[in-house]
């Protein structure tokens, strides 16, 4: 029997996303990391841990002149994603493959991108949080930690090529360490749940070769406490009406 799945409208209904009933489900920082993505036209993206196609297909919308590769190691989510992007028909332009973050970038055959994003597992130590349902685990565990997912991010673009990822605000300091020997001109957007409150993720761009110095952007700001779901400015980015920009 196939694992029961649902059918969810994302960016406002623009891209049809077929995904686990249980287990990881593409949500909020997904659709952020979607945003973030800057491609220009022409240029070809990379997404480590794809999953079923949620931020992929998110971003490739946003950018319908880039192309985007999407790569996953868990069978199920590869086979959904694949079917998600024969969903929206972006085949085209999108493709998801096979492939490891724990493994070279070298193994996968292709040529480094312009750009490469990621929402990788935001934790890397077993005793750090009560053990996530087994069909969570591997989007919650990274198993070979947030080295791993930085180095393979590093190799898979050409110097001058753009990094983007979002994690927990409280391993930025590891983000950046990591990202050091091989990218710098780091921009950091925190997440904000309310404005009153600290940031629990951030999203975290880097330049391969890059030599400006750190810059702290404004923060996103999740929610108001005026009854609203979501502040104004996230919910026109959850629709697709606007963008995470790093100008």
């Amino acid at each position: 029997m196939m694992d029961e799945t649902t059918e969810d409208g994302v960016l406002d209904g623009k891209v049809r996303l077929r995904q686990p009933a249980r287990g990881y489900r593409a949500g909020l920082d997904a659709a952020l990391l979607a945003a973030a993505c800057d491609a220009g036209p022409g240029q070809r993206v990379i997404e480590a841990g794809c999953g079923a196609g949620g931020a992929l297909l998110a971003a490739a919308a946003r950018r319908p002149d880039a192309r985007f590769t999407g790569v996953e190691r868990d069978p199920k989510a590869l086979a959904l994603a694949l079917e998600n992007i024969a969903l929206n028909g972006m085949a085209d332009r999108v493709e998801a493959v096979a492939g490891d973050v724990a493994l070279r970038f070298s193994g996968l055959g292709l040529p480094v991108f312009d750009a490469a994003m990621a929402n990788p597992p935001f934790f890397d130590d077993p005793d750090a949080l009560r053990g996530p349902a087994a069909e969570r685990r591997g989007a919650w565990m990274a198993d070979d930690g947030l080295e791993a997912w930085i180095g393979f991010l590093s190799k898979a673009v050409r110097e001058g090529g753009t990094i983007t990822l979002i994690h927990r605000a409280d391993r930025l300091a590891d983000i950046l360490a990591l990202l050091a020997p091989k990218a710098g001109s780091a921009q950091v957007r925190p997440i904000l749940p309310f404005a009153d409150q600290p940031a629990k993720r951030v999203l975290v761009r880097a330049i391969k070769t890059g030599k400006a110095p750190l810059r702290l952007l404004p923060p996103l700001v999740l929610h108001d406490r005026d009854g609203g779901k979501h502040t104004a400015q996230t919910e026109a980015i959850l629709r697709g009406e606007a963008a995470l920009d790093w100008s």
